[in-house]
């Protein structure tokens, strides 16, 4: 049914823990997907090895060392067994409410973007996924410990079916701007954006960025350094790293797949109206250009007739 591909960082520390959690969490899931790790790092093969997961070692990456997207997408692609696809960040434990929210989907609509938003859960040990109820006791522990307020970001899962999203630029994994590329791309190709948060828990691991410490502004790179801004370049600009789940299409509830209404949805899209249909920009110019057209006329004939009636011979005296 499925094809989930990653591409994690090195197993070591902390990262091993989460990253091998989430993993584990993924063969647990029911139709169990094909599961393909992309990337050399430290232990990806040895965690393949064992699990029985499809490596593929030889990804395209900077100059840093960092893989690049779209040879991550295309790699993927030409070794997936199934037609759905869905790119997941490593530190992410999915659960049974997933493989559900993509079949609900998948037998509504032949092409879409599914994607939601995550729970940031702080887990520092390896989950026991030999107890009977893992599933509920995490949910319950997530329920407990996330902090109150909204959900943040996005849920870093985006499953889409296989070829839908076309060729991607080469962003670097694991910095900013590209996720929000990608809901633009779907909603420029006119794919049904799904926003499955109502529906589904996804759980995010909360981490350092000790694991980023070889790059030149160590951390700091995810959001600030060289190859976000890079990526910034790339996405096209602000306008295009705007994008978010309030561009969603429909919204995957826990009854139905429904029109995302509502005043959120409808004032995003008429902001990002322009974006997605460059001809608008043409029409609104020339709406402005009336408007300003019609003010400029008005100005003018008011200038007239109070200069007309300043020199008029019945105002001399």
């Amino acid at each position: 049914m499925l094809t989930l591909f990653t591409c994690p960082k090195p197993f070591k520390g902390h990262i091993e823990i989460i990253q091998r959690n989430a993993i584990v969490s993924w063969t647990r899931l029911r139709p169990a997907p094909q599961i393909v790790l992309l990337g050399d790092e430290a232990g990806a093969a040895e965690v393949c090895r064992s699990l029985g997961l499809r490596h593929v070692p030889d990804i395209a990456c900077n100059e840093f060392g960092t893989p690049l997207l779209n040879d991550v997408f295309e790699q993927a692609h030409q070794c997936a067994f199934h037609k759905l696809m869905a790119f997941v960040n490593t530190d992410i434990i999915l659960m049974s409410d997933f493989m559900a929210a993509v079949e609900h989907v998948s037998q509504a609509m032949r092409r879409f973007l599914l994607l939601g938003q995550r729970w940031d859960v702080d887990i520092q040990e390896p989950v026991d996924f030999e107890t009977e109820k893992w599933e509920i006791r995490l949910r319950e522990y997530a329920e407990r410990t996330r902090p109150p307020g909204p959900l943040w970001g996005l849920a870093d899962y985006f499953v889409f079916p296989k070829g839908a999203l076309g060729e991607l630029p080469p962003f670097t994994v694991g910095r900013t701007a590209w996720d929000n590329w990608l809901i633009y791309r779907a909603r420029a190709l006119r794919l049904p954006v799904i926003d499955a948060t109502p529906r589904v828990m996804v759980i995010h691991q909360k981490h350092d960025y000790t694991h980023q410490s070889k790059q030149p502004q160590g951390w700091n790179d995810s959001s600030l350094g060289i190859e976000s801004r890079r990526n910034q370049t790339l996405s096209g600009g602000e306008a295009y790293n705007q994008f978010g789940l309030a561009d969603a299409t429909h919204l995957l509830t826990l009854t139905a797949l429904r029109r995302a209404l509502g005043w959120r949805y409808l004032l995003r899209h008429m902001e990002a109206a322009p974006i997605l249909f460059p001809w608008l920009r043409s029409l609104l110019w020339v709406i402005r250009l009336k408007k300003f057209s019609a003010r400029a006329i008005a100005k003018i004939g008011r200038v007239t007739r109070a200069w007309g009636r300043a020199v008029s011979p019945n105002r001399i005296r």
